[in-house]
């Protein structure tokens, strides 16, 4: 029989990445594309996830047809939101069989290898998520802006209103207001034009031009850090409080927070074991197992003598 494939794909609100294994484990393609944030456009996610497995397909020298005998997980920004996520389990698709959940999940799964814990995710957005004696739980990641305090998306955005209080006179010109308001050729018009079509990932573009400049104690920078630790500590804090246990920060910006996270905070983080592309293709191999035994034909009894 032609061997099974699994593959998982971690879709983000700024990129989408895939890795393609054999049965085995052993992986054999990789690929990345745009984001894959479902809330924003379903079609366009999906173009995105099929280019990025188009080049795990080509990496591994396989054909198109190949992915027939793929099963896989899409983990996907915005899958948990109930109608986003009935939406993408509709979307047609070429593989054998995907089962879609949240990005957010796949990296709780991917951070404890499994086991019970939990996570926030610190990318484009921000999410807290754990799992407990089967029970999950979410708290934020509501979707920017009204929510995801503390992400790339609201660096960038808070960012960009210090950059127009201080070209009103009201706050002080500081090295990263400068830089981020000469890309727009220090025209505060061009800011409110970018704002009026501007999606979350294209706030987040911003986020790390305030990393650097907070790492050399820039004042406008090293305050929005510090305010963007506080919502991440809220997050965890409340994680907490549900009796979630074994914490991981994790995603695009992680690293750069842990820093400005309150040392009795950050000190108790557990380093996780994967990401959300190790949690995609662990659930996708769950999938998998599932769907053989459903189609291993039943052992026929032995025939009495006569």
């Amino acid at each position: 029989m032609t061997e099974t494939l699994l593959f998982g794909v971690d879709g983000g609100g700024t990129r989408c990445r895939a890795r393609l294994c054999t049965w085995s484990g052993e992986a054999i393609g990789e690929g990345f594309a745009g984001p894959a944030n479902i809330r924003f456009g379903l079609e366009e996610s999906f173009a995105a996830v099929m280019e990025a497995v188009k080049q795990c397909l080509t990496t591994a020298g396989l054909r198109p047809q190949d992915r027939a005998r793929m099963i896989g997980c899409l983990a996907l920004a915005g899958a948990s939101e109930p109608e986003n996520l009935v939406a993408a389990q509709r979307h047609p698709h070429p593989f054998r069989r995907v089962v879609i959940t949240t990005d957010v999940h796949a990296a709780c799964v991917g951070a404890h290898d499994g086991a019970d814990g939990g996570v926030v995710i610190v990318g484009t957005g921000t999410i807290g998520w754990g799992e407990k004696a089967d029970r999950q739980y979410r708290v934020g990641g509501w979707g920017f802006p009204l929510s995801d305090e503390g992400s790339g998306a609201w660096l960038g955005s808070e960012a960009l209103r210090q950059v127009l209080w201080a070209h009103d006179g009201r706050a002080a010109w500081t090295p990263a207001l400068a830089e981020i308001f000469s890309g727009f050729r220090n025209d505060p018009h061009a800011i409110v034009r970018f704002m009026s079509r501007a999606r979350p990932g294209d706030f987040a573009r911003f986020a790390p031009v305030i990393v650097s400049h907070a790492a050399r104690r820039d004042p406008a920078a090293a305050e929005l850090m510090r305010q963007a630790a506080r919502h991440v500590e809220a997050l965890l804090a409340r994680l907490s409080v549900l009796g979630v246990d074994n914490l991981s920060l994790v995603g695009g910006l992680s690293d750069a927070m842990k820093p400005w996270l309150a040392p009795a905070i950050g000190d108790g983080l557990v380093s996780p074991s994967g990401d959300a592309l190790a949690g995609a293709l662990q659930l996708a191999r769950k999938l998998a197992e599932s769907v053989l035994l459903d189609e291993t034909p039943p052992k026929r009894a032995p025939r009495a003598r006569a």
